[in-house]
């Protein structure tokens, strides 16, 4: 039986109704009982559920207590399941591997990776890090047992073991990269170093930062793909010549991955004679030659000054649109790209600063021959002496030292202007010069792989934003190298994050995307005191798109946990 609303006219009543079969089987309602009208009932209808069960002999229900519930605070999931994910199809779990046999009683390869995914999802300090896993729920980690001791020792264990570490990360990296033809990307970039104490091989030294202060660093070399993939790196002292670096570098590159053909890309700071040299004389494993491509530094061009200025005055006098050309230096190649826009702005820049500097030598000069000729002026009397040395570190500030030559030795405030100093320097506006020895490149195209060059220096931007490589706070060099191999971990997460996200069009960055997946969060409840229960936030359609994406499955809740 069932209760059933019928309607008369405007009244609506309460029926009892009886389902049945009739003799020959069809199925048939019939009314038991009208209860009465529906508007009457809400007012009574307690009175006649109670009469209902006096007949069938129970009694009214007490009301169901209310449960009690225990939730745990919410833990983020999504993006350091994607990582780990990401980290385990990548093929760094087999860093275990080697960790496995070394007397440390830690799992190294999870502390490692619990520092990584630190570094692109919330950078912080190793202290730092104990506070970030209290947030988070890391698939097959127990976070709660992981100590700041065990993370220094993990650190170590990565430098004792360097050359596994090193072979792992070639291993997993040589199929991404053309076996055929590398052009490879190498540049430096300085890392700020806090503390004042001292080590015996202090890597931690005073020299000339990006920003142009003296300050205490490290210096950190980055050899990457044409694509954008971090190949190698390494730590070098602060006060490490760039140029020094170069072919050490490119040549445990080419051990590392020994393909048919290597093209070495390079800024201004890493060309030098000596470099040159060497260079040609690298041979591949295959006995081909390496071929590179370097800048000309600025502070060389006077050396291509009779070399270029032909090829200026034939080419670049009159142009109106960017041009590209070649000259043949000794058995290499100039490249000679020329922006006529840039090379007005340069011109009318410095020109302009010209005119300022002689303006205010005028105004000195003025003031020297009135107070010669007795003229008197409130305030400390001007020197030619003085007068000189002001000058002179305007124009230094300036760098224009080589077109505004100030006489030093005089006794009188002199200068000159070298005009054929000043015709260079005009000459060399608006120009790119690159030296190769590749042979079957148009100059275009090598233009086109020096400029490709500027994604390496996004990639220093990334380690110092997004993965905060810098302030380092360790002073033991091997943990400095250790935080660096680390960091460098973490670049090659972004960039493969990055390609993914490019490929797919998803139209974000890697950055947005864990911010994203954070939001997939891990919840526990316990239902009055019994086993607590955990489960996922839902996953939304634009989660799974960046998962799909990222080529990484939905997350699950892992349960097998590793005791650290």
């Amino acid at each position: 039986m069932f209760i059933k609303v019928t309607t008369s006219g405007p009244r609506r009543y309460v029926q009892l109704v009886e389902a049945y079969r009739d003799a020959e089987g069809r199925p048939k309602q019939r009314t038991v009982a009208t209860l009465g009208r529906l508007d009457q009932l809400n007012t009574d209808l307690e009175s006649v559920i109670s009469g209902l069960l006096r007949v069938t002999g129970k009694t009214m229900p007490e009301a169901l207590p209310t449960p009690s519930l225990a939730f745990e605070p919410a833990r983020d999931y999504g993006d350091v399941w994607a990582l780990t994910e990401l980290w385990n199809t990548l093929g760094f779990d087999r860093l275990r591997q080697i960790f496995k046999r070394t007397r440390h009683n830690i799992d190294v390869e999870a502390l490692i990776r619990v520092m990584v995914l630190n570094r692109l999802c919330d950078p912080d300090s190793k202290v730092g890090v104990l506070r970030w896993v209290e947030t988070i729920a890391l698939p097959g980690v127990m976070a709660e047992t992981i100590e700041h001791q065990h993370l220094l020792r993990a650190m170590d264990a990565m430098v004792d073991h360097k050359d596994e570490v090193d072979q792992v990360l070639a291993g997993l990296l040589r199929p991404l990269v053309d076996q055929d033809l590398a052009v490879v990307f190498y540049d430096m970039t300085t890392i700020r170093a806090a503390g004042l104490s001292q080590q015996s091989d202090d890597v931690r030294k005073l020299g000339m930062s990006k920003e142009g202060v003296i300050a205490r660093q490290v210096m950190l070399g980055v050899v990457q793909t044409a694509e954008g993939l971090p190949l190698y790196h390494e730590v070098f002292d602060g006060n490490t010549a760039e140029v020094t670096t170069l072919k050490p570098t490119i040549e445990k590159i080419i051990a590392r991955f020994p393909v048919k053909r290597v093209i070495a890309v390079a800024d201004r700071g890493l060309l030098s004679t000596d470099n040159l040299a060497e260079l040609q004389a690298i041979q591949l494993p295959g006995g081909g030659a390496l071929e590179f491509i370097l800048a000309v530094p600025g502070r060389r061009y006077a050396d291509f000054v009779d070399l270029l200025a032909p090829f200026h005055a034939e080419h670049c006098a009159d142009v109106n649109n960017e041009l590209i050309g070649e000259v043949a230096w000794g058995n290499l190649r100039l490249i000679v790209a020329h922006d006529p826009d840039v090379a007005a702005q340069t011109s009318a820049k410095r020109d302009n600063l010209i005119e300022e500097l002689e303006k205010k030598a005028a105004q000195w000069t003025s003031t020297l021959d009135g107070q010669d000729g007795g003229k008197r002026k409130r305030g400390r009397k001007l020197s030619d002496g003085g007068a000189r040395a002001r000058f002179y570190r305007e124009v230094c500030d300036e760098h224009l030292t080589r077109i505004i030559q100030v006489d030093l030795k005089s006794e009188l405030f002199t200068y000159t202007i070298n005009e054929r100093s000043l015709t260079h320097a005009r000459m060399m506006d608006g120009k790119l010069l690159l030296v190769t020895n590749t042979k079957d490149l148009a100059p275009a195209e090598v233009v086109r792989r020096y400029k490709s060059l500027a994604d390496i220096e996004r990639g220093f931007r990334i380690l110092k934003s997004e993965i905060e490589i810098g302030p380092i706070y360790h002073r033991l060099p091997d943990r400095i190298r250790a935080h660096a191999t680390i960091c460098f971990i973490a670049l090659i997460l972004y960039r493969v994050m990055r390609t993914r996200l490019y490929a797919s069009a998803a139209g974000m960055s890697p950055e947005r995307a864990l911010a994203k997946l954070r939001r997939i969060q891990h919840h526990t409840v316990a239902v009055n005191g019994a086993q607590p229960v955990a489960g996922l936030s839902n996953i939304s359609k634009e989660h799974t798109e960046i998962l799909a994406a990222l080529a990484i499955k939905k997350p699950t809740l892992k349960t097998q946990l590793t005791l650290l």
